[in-house]
């Protein structure tokens, strides 16, 4: 078994703690030593079984395989920055009842969660996070660091930028471009191209605010 450490000691990465469980049963491949955290309060203390160990400068010196429990995408962005240099891995992740196309390709760091599929020819970016029962269409093409929340439907041939969210029971039909670091909201219907850098809501979605 190789060792493995959370990023995140709250609730995704309990999840993640949880998925990595599941594929142990399936075969032993991972022993989990604990949660990283950067909130100091944390240190020392047991998650659900499992202890937190330290913050990002203490992984930083480490050796380990790693994978990221933090659920906003911008926020998984500056974790691997802070983590830049350090010869930690990232391994891929997928629960094994997920279904995967041997021709979608994962960049490392990706997780894919119970009850999901990702379609022929689809690419997913480093350190993405496809949650529960989400379906991604073929050729699609997800940036890195990018978040489907649980029961995502992205068809065919989206792509979607950087540090993208998508919110749970989105739907975006095909061949829809979302901009960088773009939230699209719960339940929305992502029916036209949307510009980076915005939140969009509603059915058909349409952005409400911008940052920059």
């Amino acid at each position: 078994m190789s060792d493995i450490v959370i990023v995140g000691a709250g609730d995704l990465g309990r999840e993640v703690a949880w998925l990595i469980e599941d594929m142990n049963r399936q075969r032993s491949a991972w022993n989990i030593l604990g949660f990283v955290d950067d909130n100091q309060s944390l240190h020392g203390t047991v998650v659900d079984d499992y202890p937190v160990l330290g913050g990002l400068d203490w992984l930083k010196e480490q050796r380990l395989n790693v994978v990221m429990g933090i659920g906003n995408p911008l926020g998984r962005k500056i974790v691997m920055e802070k983590l830049d240099g350090s010869q930690n891995i990232y391994p891929v992740l997928v629960h094994p009842n997920a279904i995967v196309s041997s021709r979608a390709d994962l960049g490392k760091g990706t997780i894919v969660c119970a009850g999901n599929i990702v379609s022929i020819g689809a690419k997913v970016g480093v350190h993405s996070f496809i949650n529960l029962s989400s379906t991604v269409g073929h050729d699609a093409i997800m940036g890195d660091y990018c978040v489907l929340m649980p029961g995502v439907n992205v068809s065919g041939r989206v792509r979607l930028e950087e540090c993208v969210s998508v919110g749970t029971g989105a739907a975006i039909i095909q061949g829809i471009t979302i901009g960088a670091r773009t939230v699209i909201g719960a339940g929305a219907v992502v029916v036209r191209d949307l510009p980076a850098d915005c939140t969009a809501v509603g059915s058909p979605a349409k952005p409400i605010k911008f940052r920059g």
